[in-house]
């Protein structure tokens, strides 16, 4: 190491105009990155071993600029002096004049360490190095360098331009000013940056890609198709895209080294990669940039599905059902209202039972007002509101539904309850009628051993608000018959919403994909690890995802959540799937979110 003397970053700042960045590793990340910072007025040297990766990416810069001018966001000035900016070098020499070096080259510790070795003959001593990892220690990397303090994590998320958070990852050796530095640097380029520990996966990719993992665990086990699953989580949760999906794109073998690296740590089951991930990653099916992966695409890189041996034949859609005419809504709850209003409008005549019918007639009334609100944005005509109200008897005994072709539970998610209100349709419906629970939670057969027609039972999962939630989990049991699953399917489409198959378990797809990463996200609170509000960002900013998970468990409500994590926790028997004990405290305390103005965050009251 010599005698050189090193500077005390925790005292010395570091210049924090970081005016010259290298980038080393000019792959689709290194070369975002190098966009960001050449168009946001910073001198750019790109470093990649291989020449043609250079060349690839002055030439990614050129289009991207050029589509920049195109749409008035830069003008040809402007264009001209960001790629007079961006120089490129296959020598790691080159980073002598960097006041700050962000690496990103594969996820491979050695090679970064060796990386890093050199960058230590190369920089100047007050240089911070920045790596890009997602998976592996940056503390180790920081302890293995000659100047610990000034060594950090910088994690853009892809596509580097466009997506606006950057986790800021600090270590036990890193100086406070080398982080302050990049965090005004990142605030600078336009992105919100949040500060984390060192652990792999931080706040978005350690939620992420445990979800992910479950994702594809599920799939391997053929619970659902790998078009139902990310169908499921993209119309049921408003993600941007589906996580086998994003799988692909993400690349199976990244995905897996960094669910390794997680797993190494944490020791959690839920991040032990599936067994697929490493048969697909082995047999070179990394995803779009191998051209199949979980799908098959047209070309390696191109994001066009193509038709292979696991597409779901149109011949499904065909199978014969029953005839449905005439449907019964047992409810008057929110849910039961919002179903009673999707089958009126696709035209059935819907019998809406309650309790009494003045609880019934309070639900009709619910629904006028919907459909009210619908005609003022003008997306309905009166007359179509009028004809769906008309469609609508409502009943105060489920006596009423001894002509329905389908019966539809929607009460209390109560499993007593259901039961006896099954016994009662047993009773009341005439022979061949379908009878469907909208039980999230609950084991579908229970419902339908409680009648003499088991194989005339199903699951028809709406999601709140059902009027307006494309999905329907369409839930068979081991006793459900072939046409009774048809003319679910059948009816599905027939009122605009998404059907997708799975079997009688706890969670169905979307809860035990979602509940498992809202519990993670409760955990990394617990463990002080990061805050409410940067986990919240982390996830719509990094992931997409339209909210943070503690603003959803507010909504969706702290109770409701810890009963599905518990269903989950007792079906699976997964310690990782236990729920949050911090999440148990705020339901004992009655704090259960946005219904009692107080949950994770406090609410005005109304």
């Amino acid at each position: 190491m010599g005698t050189q003397s090193t500077p005390d970053l925790s005292t010395q700042a570091p210049s924090l105009s970081l005016s010259t960045v290298a980038v080393i590793g000019l792959g689709t990340m290194g070369t975002g990155i190098a966009e960001v910072l050449t168009r946001a007025g910073r001198e750019v040297i790109g470093i990649d071993t291989d020449e043609a990766a250079a060349r690839h990416a002055v030439s990614a810069l050129e289009s991207a600029t050029a589509r920049a001018v195109q749409r008035e966001r830069l003008t040809e000035r402007e264009r001209q002096d960001a790629l007079a900016r961006f120089r490129t070098f296959t020598d790691l020499q080159a980073a002598a004049d960097a006041d700050l070096v962000i690496e990103v080259v594969p996820e491979d510790y050695e090679l970064k360490r060796q990386v890093f070795a050199e960058l230590d003959a190369v920089v100047r001593p007050d240089t911070i190095l920045a790596t890009g990892t997602n998976a592996l220690s940056v503390t180790r990397l920081a302890a293995d360098s000659q100047r610990p303090e000034r060594v950090l994590g910088v994690h853009f998320f892809n596509p580097a331009p466009a997506m606006k958070l950057v986790e800021v990852v600090s270590s036990v050796l890193t100086a406070p000013t080398a982080v302050a530095a990049v965090t005004e640097l990142a605030r600078d380029l336009g992105k919100d940056p949040i500060a984390v520990g060192d652990r792999p996966g931080f706040v978005a990719d350690g939620l992420l890609f445990g979800y992910l993992n479950q994702a594809a665990a599920m799939y391997e086990s053929k619970y659902a198709t790998r078009e139902d699953i990310d169908a499921a989580m993209r119309l049921g949760c408003g993600l941007p895209m589906g996580p086998l999906a994003l799988l692909d794109l993400i690349g199976v073998d990244t995905a897996r080294t960094v669910l390794e690296a997680m797993y190494t740590e944490s020791q959690d089951r839920l991040h032990a990669p599936a067994p697929i991930l490493g048969q697909l990653a082995e047999a070179g099916l990394t995803g779009r940039k191998a051209g199949r992966g979980f799908y098959t695409y047209e070309a390696p890189g191109s994001p066009t599905v193509v038709p292979d041996a696991e597409s779901p034949a149109s011949a499904h859609e065909l199978a014969a059902g029953r005839t449905v005419t005439g449907v019964g809504v047992a409810g008057s709850g929110t849910m039961a209202s919002g179903i009673a209003e999707v089958f009126a409008k696709a035209g059935y005549k819907v019998v809406l039972a309650a309790r009494s019918l003045e609880k019934a007639e309070k639900a009709k009334a619910r629904i006028a007002k919907s459909l009210g609100r619908s005609v003022d944005k003008g997306r309905m005509s009166a007359e179509t509101r009028d004809a769906a109200l008309a469609a609508i008897t409502p009943a105060g005994s489920l006596d009423a539904f001894a002509d329905v072709d389908l019966a539809v539970e929607a009460v209390a998610e109560d499993l007593a309850v259901k039961q006896e209100l099954f016994r009662t349709l047993d009773k009341v419906c005439k022979p061949g009628a379908v009878l469907a629970t909208t039980t999230s939670s609950l084991p579908v057969v229970a419902c339908a051993r409680a009648t003499s027609r088991p194989q005339d039972v199903i699951g028809m999962h709406f999601f709140n608000p059902a009027p307006a939630m494309k999905l329907v989990e369409v839930v068979r049991t081991v006793l459900t018959a072939d046409d009774v699953h048809a003319t679910v399917r059948s009816v599905c489409t027939k009122v605009r919403k998404h059907p997708v198959d799975c079997g009688d378990r706890a969670g169905f797809i979307v809860n035990a994909l979602l509940f498992p990463y809202l519990n993670n996200a409760i955990k990394m609170v617990e463990e002080h690890y990061a805050t409410l509000d940067d986990i919240d960002a982390a996830m719509k900013l990094g992931g997409g995802y339209p909210m943070g998970p503690f603003e959803l468990l507010d909504v969706v409500g702290l109770d409701v959540s810890l009963a599905i994590e518990k269903v989950l926790h007792a079906e699976f028997r997964d310690p990782g799937l236990a729920p949050s004990p911090l999440l148990e405290h705020l339901v004992a305390a009655g704090c259960l979110g946005r219904k009692t103005g107080r949950g994770f965050r406090e609410y005005a009251r109304r």
